[in-house]
C-alpha cells in the first residue's frame, strides 16, 4: 500500500511539469501578441521574456526533482 502511495504522489508532484508548459506557452503567445501590436517595443520586453521563462522552467524543474525524491529517496 504504500509503495503505491509513493508512485501517487510523485504522480501529483510532476503535475508542475503540465504547470509549466501551460506557463511558458502563456508567456511566449503574450509575448508575441503584444510584439504585433507595438513591434517597436518589443526589443526592450526581450529580457523580461526570457526572466519569466526561466522563471516558470525552474518551477517545473523543481517538481520534477521532488517526484524523483519521492520515488527514490522516501
Amino acid at each position: 500500500m504504500e509503495e503505491g502511495l509513493k508512485y501517487v504522489g510523485a504522480g501529483l508532484a510532476t503535475l508542475a511539469m503540465f504547470g509549466a508548459a501551460l506557463g511558458v506557452g502563456n508567456i511566449f503567445s503574450s509575448y508575441l501578441d503584444a510584439a504585433m501590436r507595438n513591434p517597436s517595443a518589443a526589443p526592450q520586453q526581450q529580457g523580461n521574456l526570457f526572466l519569466g521563462f526561466a522563471l516558470v522552467e525552474a518551477l517545473g524543474i523543481f517538481g520534477f526533482l521532488i517526484a524523483l525524491i519521492l520515488l527514490f529517496v522516501v
